[in-house]
């Protein structure tokens, strides 16, 4: 959970890569718990209970070891970013039940297109024609996945669009956390929070799990606190422009764990779509890293 600021890119790259195959581990999981796999499937809202739980604990243990020093949070701030992180992500695991890991995961790439549209109204910042062009391919990129035929539409991956756009709308909260709060006070909160909610979700649709599933739900919220001290600490040692389309690994990962334990490969459509979105968030990215290099200049 320490975060150094020596730069270092070459770390960085291994951080965020790594991270991408442990959130690519959580869908696993998630799709695993939300099936038959393990058991009789649990309920989205209790897998994302167990996301948060089990997190929860580990980073805990991590403040409980590293003691660092705390301010006084931005209550406002982390209310809205853990509720609506707390929506994403039982959509998210929702939409994984039904449909391929991979087309879900492509789909959640549209976070930052959608906080991009939300800053317009919410923080007041302009968006320029690349960032336009970026947004245009990338949705629809999602438009493709979404297969919107009669004998194809997949109706869960809506599911994951909605996530992506709640996600979109959580990284305005974490834009607005970043730099009055340490990264591990922010977790924390936002681990606490999002116990504290879906503690309250799950009691209405709690069934008791399986050995195999109690495993896997720890494994869910071990894994997620891991890449996100993987994810912060390896954006603390490099660029954001130079690090960002190393999380597009996620999608790899996801594809690959799919195949691994489901059997699913992906048809041409999926490859087609998560193509398409990957162009549009590598344009965004590009776009990105111009605009510091002139302000730098």
């Amino acid at each position: 959970m320490f975060v150094a600021k020596a730069h270092n890119p070459p770390l960085a790259a291994l951080l965020i890569f790594v991270a991408s195959a442990f959130i690519a581990g959580t869908t696993l999981l998630a799709k695993a718990l939300g099936t038959d796999t393990l058991g009789p499937p649990l309920h989205p809202m209790q897998i994302s209970h167990g996301r948060f739980l089990f997190a929860f604990l580990v980073i805990v243990s991590a403040v409980g070891i590293l003691r660092p020093q705390l301010r006084r949070p931005a209550w406002g701030l982390h209310i809205g970013r853990t509720s609506f992180g707390w929506v994403g992500i039982t959509l998210m695991f929702a939409s994984v039940a039904f449909i391929p890991i991979a087309d879900a995961t492509a789909i959640s790439f549209l976070n930052p297109v959608f906080a991009m549209v939300l800053a317009i109204p919410l923080l007041k910042e302009g968006v320029g024609p690349w960032r336009w062009l970026a947004a245009a391919v990338a949705l629809a990129g999602a438009l493709i996945l979404l297969r919107p035929t009669p004998a194809s539409f997949q109706p869960a991956a809506l599911l994951a669009l909605t996530a992506a756009a709640v996600i979109g709308m959580e990284l305005i909260f974490i834009k607005k956390l970043s730099g009055r709060e340490i990264p591990i006070q922010i977790l924390l909160i936002n681990n606490a929070m999002g116990l504290t909610i879906a503690s309250v979700a799950v009691s209405f649709v709690f069934q008791m799990p399986t050995p195999a599933q109690w495993a896997a739900l720890v494994a869910i919220g071990v894994l997620m606190a891991c890449a996100q001290a993987c994810f912060v600490n390896g954006m603390a040692r490099a660029d954001a422009s130079f690090v960002a389309p190393i999380s597009y690994a996620t999608l790899i990962f996801a594809a690959f764990y799919d195949f691994a334990v489901f059997r699913v490969i992906p048809d041409g459509i999926s490859l087609i779509g998560s193509s398409i979105i990957l162009t549009g968030g590598l344009i965004l990215v590009w776009r990105e890293a111009r605009h510091r290099h002139a302000l730098s200049r």
